[in-house]
């Protein structure tokens, strides 16, 4: 098993300034093996299916000539991983200052390099394939990773890091017995300098996927929304603390000042209140997203969730022509207040710590198709149309009560247990109605 362990690292002023050195260093050495990249997929690449006839073609041997043969793979395609990593000897020889970087550190950047290129061009290993890799502007690299490390290097309170020496560290919680250090990364954050340990136990198995099977009596439908983060369909709300929408004035009034200002060392000085309290929010948010499915996982062995698709519902409304050069309103006014308040609940990461929490647990997490699950009755499973602003429900056929967000739950966990198909209630109503 594999686990990780993050601690706050108490630099020196001596230890921090050369490590924010070595970050300058290692984003302008990413940047150039990157251009590196893409100068050579630019070569062997064509955008139309046929060559402009107005310039010549170079050849393949012409671009491969100062490559060795066993850098050149399958279908002509360079492993520019060895290749950059093989390379990095000489750039110390053109640029000695890099001679200060240990040489693990500088054949990770290769590594990132090489795992956002790969995914750009070949894609993940379910195919999808990222956007172009973006160069790295200064504060977006802020990470290295040391990707081997020697047992006794934590003791105490204190790590030592190759070529940077023995830094001090808040060790708030041991390592676990026969766990052993993997990799080391070193990350500067907003409030400061933080280190994660990649721990293995071989002896110890990964996570089996839990084989509970649900039933009524040991499930539980959870219905997320904005207006209560969650119902569940005991019929218990969760309030959404809108951590982000509490802070909002105060991040406009402090970005507001920060665009006043035209001095290069005042707006530093500002931006870093600014990124404390992003990562404040972002924090609070995270934590309160561990208690709610703590508290969840404690109620039921299977939760049913909906299965949302939160890329779509926030993405912004196709513009509207008008017909006369202009563009009609498309509802994307009203609409970016709904996408902030999508952002600021957290459905994705809520969904993806249930999951995790819930299987090392042994319990599960089965998510459901959430279509019609608002717009039906979770007695009777008739269509009762509701609009966003109504929040009751009340079914015209069996004379359910109860709140909209119950209703949802309960049925989406009806649905999750194959006691209720709305596929066959719509197939119903449309009869009805026909």
């Amino acid at each position: 098993m594999r686990i990780s362990h993050q601690y706050r690292l108490l630099p020196t002023a001596e230890q921090a300034a050369l490590m924010k050195r070595w970050l300058d260093m290692l984003r302008a050495q990413y940047n150039y093996r990157l251009g590196q990249r893409f100068d050579w997929y630019s070569q062997t690449r064509c955008r139309v299916s046929a060559c402009p006839l107005t310039c010549s073609i170079v050849p393949v041997e012409e671009i491969f000539k100062d490559i060795r043969s066993e850098m050149i793979g399958k279908s002509g395609y360079v492993n520019w991983k060895a290749m950059q990593q093989g390379a990095l000897p000489e750039t110390k020889v053109e640029r000695p200052w890099y001679k200060d970087i240990y040489s693990q550190v500088l054949q990770d950047c290769i590594h990132r390099v090489d795992k956002t290129f790969e995914r750009y061009v070949f894609g993940d290993k379910n195919g999808n394939r990222s956007g172009k890799p973006r160069f790295k502007g200064k504060g977006r690299y802020r990470s290295f990773t040391y990707t081997q490390m020697k047992q006794d290097s934590l003791a105490l309170n204190r790590i030592t890091l190759p070529k940077i020496g023995d830094v001090k560290l808040i060790l708030h919680r041991p390592l676990l017995d026969g766990f052993k250090i993997k990799t080391a990364t070193v990350t500067l954050k907003a409030d400061g300098w933080y280190l994660t340990l990649s721990l293995q136990d071989d002896t110890v198995p990964e996570m089996i996927q839990p084989t509970v099977e649900p039933r009524w009596d040991n499930s539980i439908g959870i219905d997320l929304g904005l207006e209560k983060f969650a119902a569940d369909s005991e019929g218990e709300f969760y309030d959404a603390p809108r951590y982000f929408r509490s802070q909002e004035e105060r991040l406009a009034l402090l970005q507001k000042k920060l665009d006043a200002t035209t001095n290069f060392r005042a707006k530093k000085r500002l931006k870093i209140p600014i990124a404390k309290l992003h990562q404040k929010i972002a924090r609070r948010r995270k934590d309160f997203h561990y208690n709610t499915a703590k508290k969840i996982l404690s109620k039921a062995e299977v939760v049913f969730v909906e299965d949302l698709a939160v890329k779509n519902m926030s993405r912004r409304c196709k513009p509207r022509p008008d017909g006369k050069g202009g563009f009609a309103a498309n509802g994307q006014s009203a609409k970016s207040g709904m996408n902030k308040s999508i952002a600021d609940a957290g459905w994705s990461q809520f969904i993806e710590i249930l999951t995790v929490k819930a299987e090392s647990a042994g319990q599960r997490v089965i998510k459901v198709d959430p279509k019609g699950t608002t717009q039906h009755c979770s007695e009777c499973l008739n269509q009762v149309p509701k609009e966003l602003a109504s929040r009751w429900h009340s079914c015209p056929h069996c004379g359910l009560q109860l709140d909209r967000d119950t209703n949802s739950s309960v049925l989406i966990k009806k649905v999750g247990l194959g006691v209720a198909s709305l596929k066959k209630a719509r197939k119903r109503s449309q009869r009805c109605t026909a």
